[in-house]
């Protein structure tokens, strides 16, 4: 089976993702995978996966969240520097932890400020409220917990 990767929502956005890769480039990462738009797409606002390498944490990509099939690479040297890093940043809508030890990985993942965390996994469970930190949104949607955004609790007490 192949890997199918759709269009992003606009061609601002598109134009958004491009600039992001340009500027990882242009600041001295390396484009392992290139993004380009996709020559055999007629319609559709297509990048296409990318993968950015030899990426500095304080790097345009690296601290923005870009919104299209674009992997950042940073390379660190031990546990502590890593969660420094994914930290460091304005944003923590989600983050990930790959790890063949789990309580290592729960545990990096109780120090991480985002919002969802997938432990060994790019998904993520459409059950649970799904919300960041920081500059990635405030308040919850999804699951029986996003209701509560969207309703009006009263107390009614009836002596009796």
């Amino acid at each position: 089976m192949d890997t199918l990767v759709g269009p992003v929502i606009s061609s601002i956005q598109r134009d958004r993702i491009e600039s992001y890769i340009k500027a990882g480039a242009d600041e001295g990462a390396e484009i392992v995978v290139d993004g380009r738009r996709p020559s055999h797409m007629e319609r559709g606002y297509y990048v296409a996966p990318t993968l950015i390498a030899s990426c500095r944490a304080d790097m345009t990509p690296v601290q923005q969240e870009i919104f299209g099939p674009v992997v950042v690479v940073v390379p660190f040297d031990d546990e502590d520097e890593g969660i420094a890093i994914a930290n460091g940043t304005e944003f923590g809508l989600y983050d990930y932890v790959f790890s063949q030890d789990s309580d290592r990985a729960y545990r990096i993942a109780r120090q991480l400020r985002s919002g969802n965390v997938g432990i060994n996994t790019a998904q993520r469970n459409h059950e649970a409220p799904f919300g960041g930190f920081k500059m990635s949104g405030v308040g919850r949607d999804g699951g029986d917990f996003g209701l509560h955004c969207y309703t009006e609790m009263q107390s009614i007490v009836w002596p009796g």
